[in-house]
């Protein structure tokens, strides 16, 4: 079982329900950690700033074509949001997940996974272990958690989708950037095989 770190059990001692405790919590390692993701997810932007950029220095006139014309101002207007997505793509979405690193505790208690959030608004995620739909395990060492099914960042219309932070609070909770995530999976599991063991007890 892992460690649980203090100030991330005290985070979580609000969200407790009656009879219930922490068996471990902690918090995101601090570090810039790439993850699948960014396999396709950083060459993707590069593309996006890219093509924005090659637009917004046409818009300004900056091409044969265009510097006959004068910029259009109204083209050059409409290109500065995609050239700060671009940019949040990027490098900005690192800064936005430190941020959140800071602010983000996770705990196993003895019935549910949970997570507490306090960035611009406190948020909360939990789920009760022994209805836990999919648990899937990322990385070895400091990894991820997802208990629930992994959606992908980009997909095609019809198809769920995630946000493209980890540390987003919503459905399906993630533990995300956890050290020692063996250990973290290995508990999850012992108590689900436990509690199905007991609700099969109980039903005969």
């Amino acid at each position: 079982m892992g460690l649980i770190d203090p100030e991330a059990s005290s985070k979580l001692q609000t969200e407790l329900l009656s009879g219930e405790s922490v068996l471990w919590a902690g918090r995101p390692n601090s570090s810039v950690i790439f993850h699948s993701d960014d396999w396709y997810l950083i060459p993707f932007s590069l593309f996006w700033v890219a093509f924005t950029t090659f637009w917004e220095w046409g818009a300004s006139g900056h091409w044969s074509n265009s510097a006959k014309n004068g910029p259009s101002l109204f083209m050059t207007l409409w290109g500065i949001p995609f050239i700060l997505i671009g940019q949040y793509m990027l490098w900005g979405r690192f800064l936005y997940d430190a941020w959140l690193k800071r602010r983000t505790y996770y705990g196993v208690t003895s019935r549910r996974i949970l997570i507490v959030q306090d960035g611009w608004t406190r948020k909360t995620s939990f789920n009760y272990i022994d209805v836990l739909p999919t648990l899937q395990k990322e990385g070895s060492d400091t990894g991820t958690l997802w208990f629930g099914p992994k959606y992908p960042v980009i997909a095609g219309r019809r198809q769920a989708t995630r946000s493209m932070s980890r540390f987003t609070v919503g459905d399906p909770p993630v533990f995300a950037d956890i050290d020692d995530v063996d250990s973290i999976y290995k508990l999850v599991l012992d108590l689900r095989e436990q509690m199905s063991k007991r609700d099969t007890t109980f039903a005969r």
